[in-house]
């Protein structure tokens, strides 16, 4: 008896665990190319509710030791806009297992490559989020999520690069003996996406598949070894170029 009422009461917590809304938007890396300044970004919602999400953007500096700042976005010399990454809209209503998109609009200077993190953040609208429902609707929503037992919304946050307006790519390949070395001598990120390093004679033992962002002026590169294999594609903006490297 005591372990079905454990069952049941487990069953019940997976129940109200999803519960409400639940948000997906996509791959976590976005790109906007030298040649556009539009890009649409969508936001699922496989949730038992509507998903009310406010979408809030910093821009990201980096400085020369490789440490970050996420920093607001200054306003343009003209006063009207922001010098940056803008969202359009800014606040969207998903519909359980509906979708939304949000056009991202970069405006401004493009000379060099720049870098934002854009979170979609899930929220119990009150009236100053400006969403474009009743303050009967707000109050229906809140009762509905204390009744489902939500107590916390997951959002998420992404990364999106806006290329140069003038993109240029060039990368370097140092393949000696017991080093590879990869340096970025373009003005664009360049990705090393699916980096394999497995056993030559055993593809099952291998270390976790890793993701690298090699950003303008920097370098990526391991240590061979012997019986190692390495397999990675190098992916310069709309072209992929897959790499295999015996240790």
């Amino acid at each position: 008896m005591k372990h079905l009422l454990a069952w049941v009461g487990f069953l019940l917590f997976c129940n109200m665990a999803q519960a409400g809304p639940q948000i997906g938007v996509g791959v976590v890396y976005d790109y906007l190319d030298g040649d556009k300044s539009t890009y649409m970004k969508r936001v699922f919602n496989g949730g038992t509710s509507t998903a009310f999400v406010k979408v809030n953007i910093l821009e990201i500096v980096y400085n020369e030791d490789g440490s970050y700042q996420e920093l607001p976005l200054e306003t343009q010399a003209n006063g009207t806009s922001k010098d940056g990454l803008m969202a359009s809209p800014a606040r969207l209503i998903v519909p359980a297992n509906g979708m939304q998109g949000t056009r991202l609009l970069f405006m401004g200077n493009r000379e060099k490559e720049r870098y934002f993190r854009v979170r979609f953040v899930p929220v119990v609208p009150e009236a100053e989020d400006e969403f474009a429902i009743s303050a009967e609707e707000r109050e229906e929503y809140k009762k509905e999520r204390v009744a489902a037992g939500v107590k916390v919304l997951a959002g998420y946050g992404t990364v999106f690069f806006v290329r140069p307006k003038d993109t240029r790519f060039e990368t370097v390949i140092d393949d000696s003996a017991n080093r590879y070395l990869m340096r970025n001598n373009g003005n664009s990120v360049v990705v090393i996406d699916e980096f394999k390093d497995c056993d030559a004679k055993k593809e099952s033992d291998c270390q976790p598949t890793t993701k690298h962002h090699v950003m303008a002026g920097r370098t990526f590169s391991f240590d061979k070894e012997a019986g190692r294999e390495y397999r990675f594609t190098l992916i310069e903006g709309g072209k992929s170029k897959a790499v295999e490297i015996k240790g």
